[in-house]
């Protein structure tokens, strides 16, 4: 008997145990806190999963099986320029349009199949910070400078944590580059465009599906015009996979109409997007898992649950601890955590180092779903929330968060992860302060 396994086990049952006896239930702040804990966990799963984090696994799974170890090194590993690797790491938010958990999947997959440490980590947190709906977003409620602060800011932050991440673990990078130095140069099994193709009609998949509504009042306008339509938009990209699987995966086409026509046929007999994006994903899974002509199909879906096994549960735990300590606020909804929300706006007053330290801090724990941060900092900063912690929080806020740390340690270990905060938060505190004082 493993007695150091066991005794761990009699720990965490005694704690649980200990925690459930003396829960003050008949405290009003813990009541609440409770209460916003589930019910950031409802409509995280409600809003944020089925509609992003199920296509993002498809999109890592194309990554791990469609894009080739030697087309992800080309541009993030060893023998790829580092203008390259980083410009293309550090932009690529611009097209991704995702949130702190839907790029883990992304980060995941490229970092196994062979990509620096540096890009990676440029990539990782580009991702969500230049986002370019909320860059548009944040320029139009919070103002222009500070959409073109967060831009430029968040463009920088990605090159120089990825080098600064380069730079401390070189001995680790230079063991890798070491080894793929010698990598062939494998040709691809399709032409790269048809590879390009599949990947970026999910991508548009994903944007589209989630397209913020406009702020209140908007009622005309590109933004408008897109939110009003998208989903007929994604629809047509829809239309595009189907294309896709059929004459680039080679999926037979009967299948795919099959899955095709019960995907409509449930937005038909449904008011929620919901249904048919399960239907659809559902389909997809069934057609490529029996998919016996060419095992890269059913490989795909594989690898797609593989992410989706890893992240899922951490991600739940993040979302639920985040909820009970700092409240749950989406939507017209605001509850506070055990944090009382009223200390926070005091603390970020101003712009001394502690306040920008402070909003730091709280972004980097803090879980944003995709535009939510700029709502919120509207309020904050209605509360007398300084324009230099604004954008501390603007730019540690969207790239971090409590559940998005916890599987980035998964990735990386627990160090690296450290280290990656630590940068963000300096950084973010940093920037902060010369903008506040500008």
């Amino acid at each position: 008997m493993n007695w150091k396994r066991e005794l761990k086990i009699l720990l965490w049952i005694a704690a649980v145990f200990v925690f459930v006896y003396f829960m003050p239930l008949e405290n009003a702040r813990f009541s609440e806190a409770l209460f916003s804990m589930f019910d950031l966990a409802r409509w995280y799963a409600q809003e944020h999963v089925i509609l992003c984090l199920l296509p993002a696994f498809f999109i890592a799974g194309v990554i791990s099986v469609f894009v080739s170890q030697g087309a992800v090194m080309k541009y993030f590993g060893a023998k790829a320029k580092k203008w390259v690797a980083y410009t293309v790491a550090s932009v690529s938010g611009t097209i991704l349009a995702v949130c702190s958990c839907t790029i883990l999947p992304l980060f995941s997959s490229i970092h196994k199949r062979g990509a620096g440490l540096g890009p990676a980590i440029a990539f990782l947190y580009s991702g969500p910070a230049i986002n370019i709906l909320a860059i548009i977003l944040t320029a139009r409620i919070l103002g222009f400078e500070m959409g073109v602060a967060r831009i430029i800011g968040a463009v920088v932050f990605a090159v120089v944590i990825g080098s600064a991440m380069a730079l401390i673990y070189r001995k680790e990078e230079k063991v890798k580059r070491a080894e793929q130095i010698n990598f062939p140069d494998i040709p691809e099994k399709r032409p790269m465009w048809q590879t390009a193709f599949h990947f970026f009609t999910l991508v548009a998949i994903l944007v589209f599906a989630n397209w913020g509504k406009p702020t209140q009042g908007v009622t005309s306008g590109t933004w408008y015009w897109i939110w009003t339509y998208k989903w007929y938009i994604t629809g047509g990209f829809s239309l595009l996979l189907v294309y896709s699987l059929i004459a680039i995966l080679k999926v037979k086409w009967q299948w795919v109409a099959l899955a095709a026509i019960a995907t409509a046929a449930s937005a038909f007999l449904t008011t929620s997007p919901l249904i048919p994006m399960v239907v659809g994903i559902a389909g997809l899974s069934i057609i490529t898992l029996t998919d016996k002509k060419n095992p890269e199909n059913k490989d795909w879906t594989i690898s797609s649950w593989e992410f989706t096994k890893q992240i899922i549960p951490l991600l739940a735990i993040g979302v639920l601890i985040a909820g009970f300590l700092l409240g749950s606020t989406h939507d017209d909804v605001a509850m506070a955590g055990i944090i009382p929300n009223a200390w926070i706006a005091n603390l970020v007053g101003g712009n001394s180092v502690f306040s920008n330290f402070f909003a730091s801090i709280v972004g980097a724990f803090m879980y944003f779903a995709t535009l939510t941060e700029v709502p919120i900092l509207q309020g904050l900063m209605a509360a007398g929330m300084g324009k230099g912690p604004a954008l501390a929080l603007l730019l540690a806020g969207p790239s971090l968060s409590l559940p998005n740390m916890l599987v980035i340690r998964d990735v990386i270990g627990t160090q690296k992860t450290i280290v990656y905060v630590l940068l963000v938060v300096v950084m973010a505190t940093i920037t902060g302060l010369i903008y506040g004082a500008m």
